[in-house]
């Protein structure tokens, strides 16, 4: 199977595990958007979702599933996203897309997290993809200087503005061997609102979609 074929096969996978008559969460990026196609096919069966992204929530409404805002929903059951690295773990580097802080303010809320991938996302170590972090724009140098004082080599991506306003810098080389205690410590950092690491709140559920079929990973106690 091509990898953009292992995408549908996680995507139709996730839709066992939304929650009938329930919003459901939908993060960003090409296999989401593979989900969204899926869930079009059960969008009768579900009240609608809250989308990570203003891309997602457009997909989500030419399928004509209704779009909530997050702030209007009492509580969701299931949030399906994408990640950009994975640990067995379960510990992501998501945020390649730029939808990183909403991404992480839904992955909060909800009681379940199911991460869908195919199996080149998962990693031993995160680092390789690097690690973004949504930066306020006057803060921009400041949070640059931080990120090397930490040991990672910085670079803004150009071009390109977040659905909250903000700018992206992409940090490469960081050597990411405990990913809870460097996700509080970047957002520590005066300016930043949020970086790519999910740890502390990491997935409760891998779906990994390999050549012989999905496999499922947990989070382990």
């Amino acid at each position: 199977m091509t990898q953009d074929e292992l995408k549908k096969l996680v995507a139709r996978e996730a839709l066992k595990h939304v929650v009938e008559d329930a919003v459901v969460g939908v993060g960003s990026g090409s296999t989401v958007n593979h989900f969204i196609d899926a869930l079009a096919g059960i969008k009768g069966r579900i009240e609608g979702a809250v989308a990570a992204s203003d891309a997602s929530a457009e997909r989500l409404k030419r399928h004509g599933i209704r779009v909530f805002d997050l702030n209007a929903v009492n509580e969701l059951p299931v949030y399906v996203d994408g990640a950009d690295e994975v640990t067995e773990h379960l510990a992501m580097i998501k945020g390649g897309g730029g939808a990183l802080t909403r991404e992480k303010i839904i992955a909060a809320v909800a009681r379940k997290f199911v991460c869908i991938c195919d199996a080149s996302k998962l990693v031993g170590v995160l680092g390789k993809f690097p690690l973004p972090v949504e930066v306020i724009p006057m803060a921009r140098s400041h949070v640059g200087r931080e990120l090397r004082r930490l040991g990672g080599h910085p670079e803004l991506r150009q071009g390109f503005t977040t659905d909250n306003g903000n700018v992206v810098i992409d940090c490469h080389g960081l050597a990411i061997t405990d990913p809870p205690k460097l996700e509080a410590e970047l957002n520590n950092i005066a300016g930043a609102v949020t970086n790519g690491l999910f740890a502390r709140r990491p997935a409760d559920l891998l779906l990994l979609g390999c050549q012989d079929g999905v496999r499922t990973l947990k989070a382990k106690a």
